[in-house]
């Protein structure tokens, strides 16, 4: 249902007030202080936004944003007139210096991702560092985040827990950074697309072993979805997993004595080393992530090496 706003009288030639409205209800937005002011959006549910975030978004004078159509939604929403300019991975190198230059000018800058907290898998880090870098102000104004939301609700331990991001899209680059993962003590926050998910299940019920796990789809949204089990059991059912939507993938802690890398887990790290690098760096990259002793995965190395030449080694 569309904001019915009340009129607001304004001189003619004066500027219209800032402002923002929340069911019929229209608040002011004083101007925002010069400086850039990094503001989580929601993830879903557009009324997730903090009230704090609509001031500034109301009151900054131009707002950059990854995509300006999703971005004009939300303001679109809360009725905020702004200037909308896009900032994203493509063009980033070239609006980097404008946006130095307005902050030079005295001018506020609101930075937005599509969704959540800026910065947070998305473009940003070299603009807050070069603007830090510069003597210019930076605001955090905290709100939604996927990966808080996902760790809330999996029912999973969340005193330690190591954020990934995004997986690799090819295999071999994927098992091989999971290894790694698998060794870390903490619950585990991952993001995935909806096109690799299936084969990312696959992949971490293969490498990261017998661990509880939780997938979350479409965080606020009306079609959430939020399946809790073993990791086994989620890629056993993987083929019957709906794809659509974007999703955070939480998995549990290793047990205490797991934390060294399974024999299975250890072969296909080594096969597909093996398909890439000579014996010498497969096993030293073996070793880094493992947990197991270099003369043990230089012998297994070996002996799958030559299943492979003699041609009995899995594809």
């Amino acid at each position: 249902m569309r904001t019915r706003i009340a009129p607001i009288n304004t001189p003619e030639g004066a500027e219209e007030p800032r402002g923002f409205s929340i069911r019929e209800h229209r608040l002011p937005a004083p101007k925002a202080a010069a400086g850039l002011h990094l503001v989580a959006t929601p993830i879903g549910n557009l009324g997730d936004i903090t009230v704090r975030a609509l001031e500034t978004l109301a009151s900054v004078d131009v707002i950059f944003c990854e995509d300006t159509r999703i971005t004009r939604r939300l303001i679109e929403r809360y009725a905020i007139s702004a200037q909308l300019r896009p900032y994203h991975e493509h063009n980033a190198e070239t609006v980097r210096p404008q946006i130095l230059e307005r902050l030079g000018q005295g001018t506020s800058v609101a930075l937005v991702s599509d969704a959540g907290t800026p910065l947070i898998s998305d473009p940003g880090f070299k603009l807050v560092r070069e603007v830090c870098a510069a003597g210019f102000s930076v605001f955090a104004l905290p709100g939604p985040s996927s990966a808080l939301a996902a760790l809330s609700v999996a029912a999973l331990p969340t005193d330690r827990f190591f954020f990934e991001g995004f997986l690799p899209a090819k295999e071999t680059a994927r098992k091989t950074r999971l290894a790694e993962l698998a060794r870390i003590n903490a619950t585990l926050v991952l993001f995935e697309s909806g096109n690799r998910v299936r084969d990312s299940l696959r992949d971490l019920a293969e490498l990261i072993g017998r661990r509880e796990a939780a997938i979350c789809r479409e965080l606020t949204k009306l079609h959430e979805e939020i399946k809790r089990a073993p990791l086994s059991d989620l890629a056993r059912d993987a083929d019957s997993l709906e794809t659509r939507g974007e999703f955070v993938l939480v998995i549990g802690p290793p047990a205490a004595d797991s934390l060294a890398m399974t024999k299975d887990a250890l072969d296909e790290l080594l096969r597909s080393q093996l398909a890439h690098y000579s014996v010498k760096d497969a096993v030293a990259n073996a070793v880094e992530v493992s947990g197991r002793p270099r003369r043990e995965i230089y012998a297994r190395a070996l002996e799958l090496a030559k299943e492979a030449r003699d041609g009995h080694g899995e594809d």
